[in-house]
């Protein structure tokens, strides 16, 4: 106590807007932006290592953003405990143990009363919605039940827990989405507000609406009771002085096939605008019309304040959402009503039996897309050999290649341009309050896909246990990780592979029931315990079910009833178009941070973001990097710079944030992820990166530098004493 003590006196008095980053992306309108000056361009190349705190036993996705209020800085740290620091030092406060998968790996949440007598960090954890006491990391036993509120109870249905990024506080309340998924059967996404004292529901939005709700004609008319997804499980902002807050929405499930679920798809990919403390729908623009396509609303909206294009001399809040598919949307903040005009254009037509693919989409006429919507034979990347390159060639000319919108197919492959890893994702963006200016780290990464018949889904058990494993994987696994592999199955993003004999039995079981990140949970509902334990069996040997098992299916997750005329299909979520050595099939550049001055829409610079080592060693070092940087986010500074990590090459990076040059680098034996924190303590401002260190390189993969457990943690940079 007597550490908290030295602490908090030091860090006494309220601090200017944007000078700390208690919150998730640094504030509630999720800027990512830093006011503090002392690094600039002139001396932000002698920055040093200040300290580092090792987290060496995490596991998959690690890309926490450290939150920091009153000097002490709040971690994800080893054993999926929450860790108190000294922001300064790094010396360990307090730790508090979490059951379970543990916390969401993006970040977490800090509250304080109006008299900071109660001081709170809001967290989720295996379904549940946890409160600490932010001073003593002890549990606060009034909130909910000991602690803690069951996010999957609902009125109707079982609903999503906890995303993996952090929900946003306003006031007294709570605001959060969920994770529900990608496959059929999948909870709804309902948005919730709870109360940070009480720990009760305050205000529910249903995303699938309900009878009599807007939108509910925008699906079949019971959809509400059995479809799912539409969830917010990406970055939520608000305007503290309005009481609005914006939601990004996800797709609807299933992310590739819409038969079963005719119409817009209300409100699904939509940017939500609700009154913060009822709940209510002040607006909303969808931006994709019955998403198949896995085009999920993830960056955080940001919040600027611009010149009005239609009244010169005028200025006007606005709200800027960048997208996966490459679109940028500046709005109106407070009416909806679009800066510059938006259209509808015709799309290519599915030829999918029973899909019923939206005729138009929406296209912003300003600003221009900041990621490429095609990828011909000409862009085929030139850094391949001729045999890999006319390899390349003959599958995109046999694939459904029209562009953006182009929709999956059953009778061949199809070419997603952007890929659902494409355009911006979480932590994808940063906004300069003082200039207008927007930095989007954009990420061109084309998918390969094709639909197959989704299979029964009835019960029946039969078959040895690996093989009734294989079909347990193959109904509940397989379109998220993909077929397994020597080396274990690759994460959510498909772009590593875990070795699962690493991470154990227990740890799996435990992933598969309390869910982690992105992924959602399974309970015995949905996968029984023999499945598991087969579906275990399986893992350690995927060979030995390899001839399958005739007759063998899983359940859903919930009874879907089946619908005349209407075969569901399945695809693959994830599925990065690459080369054989691990490279994209489409040329560089891969990834760049694209700088917009939002005043007038126009694009002011673009630089590469990160490198391929492999390729940089030989003089090429202008492609970005194309492994992961949908992982990595962005933080902008009023010193004039950018910060951002890039986890393919394992490096830092300061960029000038009038050109886009480097200025500053520094490799790690770690792969950098999530968003940097940028904060002051005692007079002197710190950068700290979080970094993985657990990846596996497929065999013959260039693309990224794998990561040391040893290096795996908090890296911290300040300019010397």
């Amino acid at each position: 106590m007597l550490a908290w003590f030295v602490v908090a006196q030091a860090q006494r008095t309220e601090r200017a807007p944007y000078t700390s980053w208690p919150d998730y992306g640094g504030s509630p309108d999720s800027m990512q932006y830093s006011a503090l000056t002392q690094i600039d361009k002139t001396n932000v190349g002698r920055l040093e290592q200040a300290w580092f705190f090792p987290v060496p036993d995490r596991k998959g996705n690690f890309g926490f953003n450290p939150i920091v209020a009153n000097g002490v800085m709040y971690v994800l740290g080893p054993a999926n405990a929450i860790v108190a620091l000294d922001a300064a030092s790094g010396d360990v406060i307090w730790s508090h143990a979490v059951e379970g998968t543990g916390p969401g790996n993006r970040g977490m949440n800090y509250w304080a009363s109006a008299d900071r007598s109660d001081r709170r960090l809001i967290f989720g954890a295996a379904g549940f919605l946890h409160e600490i006491d932010a001073r003593t990391g002890e549990t606060i036993r009034t909130f909910g039940t000991d602690g803690r509120v069951n996010m999957r109870e609902g009125p109707f249905r079982p609903l999503g827990g906890p995303s993996g990024t952090a929900g946003r506080v306003f006031e007294n309340l709570f605001l959060t989405g969920s994770t529900t998924g990608e496959g059929y059967g999948s909870p709804p996404g309902d948005l919730r507000a709870f109360d940070v004292i009480t720990g009760k529901l305050v205000w529910t939005f249903h995303t699938i609406p309900h009878p009599g709700e807007f939108g509910h004609d925008t699906w079949p008319k019971d959809a509400w009771e059995w479809a799912g997804g539409a969830n917010t499980w990406g970055e939520i902002s608000v305007d503290e002085k309005r009481g609005i807050a914006y939601f990004p929405i996800g797709s609807a499930t299933h992310d590739s096939f819409g038969g079963d679920r005719k119409g817009a798809n209300l409100f699904a990919n939509c940017l939500l605008a609700l009154d913060a403390r009822t709940g209510k729908r002040l607006w909303h623009f969808q931006a994709v019309h019955h998403d198949i396509w896995d085009y999920d609303l993830t960056t955080a909206p940001k919040l600027l304040t611009v010149r009005d294009p239609s009244q010169p001399g005028k200025m006007i809040d606005v709200v800027a959402q960048a997208t996966k598919i490459g679109f940028l949307y500046v709005f109106d903040r407070v009416t909806g009503k679009p800066l510059w005009p938006i259209e509808e254009r015709s799309v290519p037509k599915s030829d999918v039996p029973g899909e019923s693919a939206w005729p138009t989409q929406p296209f912003p006429t300003n600003p221009r897309p900041f990621a490429r919507l095609s990828f011909g034979v000409d862009d085929i990347n030139p850094h391949l050999d001729e045999a890999e390159r006319a390899r390349l060639r003959v599958i995109l000319q046999n694939a459904r290649n029209e562009g953006v919108f182009t929709p999956q197919t059953v009778t061949r492959d199809q070419i997603s341009v952007p890929g659902e890893f494409g355009g911006s994702n979480w932590g994808g963006a940063a906004g300069d309050p003082a200039t207008g200016m927007l930095y989007v780290r954009s990420s061109d990464q084309p998918a390969l896909h094709r639909l197959r018949d989704a299979g029964a889904t009835g019960i029946e058990e039969g078959g040895t246990p690996p093989q009734r494993g294989r079909a347990v994987y193959a109904q509940r696994c397989e379109s998220c990780h993909g077929q397994p592999e020597p080396a274990g199955i690759r994460s959510m993003d498909r772009s590593i592979v875990m070795d699962l004999k690493a991470l154990g039995p227990d740890r799996i079981r435990s992933t598969v029931r309390s869910g982690l990140g992105q992924m959602s949970a399974f309970p015995p509902a949905t996968i029984s315990d023999a499945q598991l334990d087969a579906l275990l069996v399986y893992l350690e040997n995927p060979a030995a079910g390899a001839a399958g098992a005739p007759g063998v299916n899983v359940p859903p997750r919930q009874t879907l009833r089946p619908i005349e005329g209407i075969t569901r299909y399945i695809g693959p979520l994830g599925s990065l178009f690459r080369a054989n050595n691990g490279l994209p099939a489409i040329g560089p550049p891969w990834a760049e941070i694209v700088a917009y001055d939002v005043n007038d829409g126009t694009i002011k610079w673009r630089a590469p973001f990160g490198t391929v080592r492999a390729l940089a060693a030989k003089g090429i070092t202008d492609t970005g990097s194309p492994e992961r940087v949908w992982r990595n986010g962005i933080v902008v500074t009023a010193g004039g710079l950018i910060f951002a990590g890039t986890w393919g090459d394992a490096t830092l990076r300061a960029y000038d944030k009038d050109t886009g040059r480097v200025l500053w680098q520094r490799e790690l034996e770690a792969n950098p992820e999530g968003i940097p924190s940028v904060y002051e303590v005692n007079g002197r401002q710190f950068v700290v990166f979080c970094a993985s260190g657990s990846a596996v390189a497929p065999e013959g993969n260039i693309v990224f530098v794998p990561g040391k457990s040893s290096a795996q943690g908090y890296h911290v940079f300040a300019l010397p004493p």
